[in-house]
């Protein structure tokens, strides 16, 4: 039993990861629609982010998780506005295949100057060892992203939900058709939200570099997996991403417990299944089929 739930509090940490970046690829293709592939290499570069901080500036882990999601916040805005924004009136394939090119650009050039292979990066001092849980004790830091993952989850809802701002974020991601024809300009919030869904990649990033390797391909090996945890979920459902990646996260610690060469293959199952009985995602809202 204490195996069991040992592997599912793995889950929980790995789907930390899931549902921050599905949270913030979801927003930017709910407001934007687009399908941003350079999500993954913004996780990248917010854990090399974190590295080259440390590295060379000798600046704490902890105000690089306050720093580097804002850098790249600025930097996703930034590319918004010369590249993304320009393609938006085209097929939405154009911009598919630019983020794609942005993604391949960007790890060519973390491997240019670090190579292929991973960097360390130590923990923060204060989150090294372990807590007893119960049955079980387990690594602080670990606990600490499972934590702080749920906290920014919850107070980005809270945002969403509560606010006014929020809530014009939230029309415009969901149904930015009727939030236009309500006299709303959408695209005043284009390029925030596209920034701030980057945001959520980097600080990401940034707490992967003290438990994952960091190197130039990470985002790459995770971003098929955050496109089916944004499937599941449903394409543009806020809560929907938020809750499909903890449960992919449970459902990969799960399968690599109890039947490991089919561990990877589990997520799609999922989402096959998800797409046959409901089409739009766990938390999608359905269409209405008109004559």
């Amino acid at each position: 039993m204490s195996g069991l739930l040992q592997q599912l509090f793995n889950g929980l940490v790995s789907g930390s990861f899931y549902a921050l970046l599905a949270l913030g690829l979801s927003v930017i293709f709910g407001m934007l629609g687009v399908v941003n592939f350079a999500h993954g290499a913004f996780y990248m570069l917010g854990a090399f982010g974190a590295f080259v901080l440390l590295d060379s500036v000798g600046l704490s882990w902890w105000l690089a998780l306050l720093v580097v999601p804002i850098l790249l916040g600025v930097l996703g805005m930034v590319l918004e506005r010369l590249f993304v924004h320009r393609l938006m009136h085209l097929y939405p394939l154009y911009n598919f295949l630019l983020t794609f090119g942005i993604a391949l650009i960007l790890q060519d050039l973390i491997r240019m100057k670090y190579g292929v292979t991973s960097q360390p990066y130590a923990r923060p001092s204060i989150l090294d060892g372990s807590v007893d849980l119960g049955l079980f004790t387990y690594p602080k830091y670990q606990v600490f992203v499972f934590v702080f993952s749920i906290a920014l989850s919850g107070l980005v809802w809270l945002v969403l939900a509560r606010t006014r701002v929020g809530m014009i974020v939230r029309a415009s991601t969901e149904r930015a058709e009727l939030t236009r024809s309500l006299g709303i300009d959408v695209r005043r919030w284009v390029t925030p939200v596209f920034g701030f869904g980057i945001a959520l990649a980097g600080l990401a990033g940034v707490l992967a570099a003290p438990m994952r390797a960091v190197n130039s391909s990470m985002g790459a090996d995770l971003i098929i997996v955050i496109f089916a945890v944004v499937v599941i979920g449903g394409l543009g459902s806020v809560l929907g991403s938020v809750a499909a990646g903890y449960i992919v996260g449970m459902l990969t610690a799960l399968g690599n417990f109890y039947v490991p060469a089919l561990s990877q293959s589990l997520v799609f199952i999922l989402m096959a299944l998800v797409l046959l009985l409901r089409p739009a995602g766990l938390f999608g809202r359905e269409e209405g089929v008109h004559a």
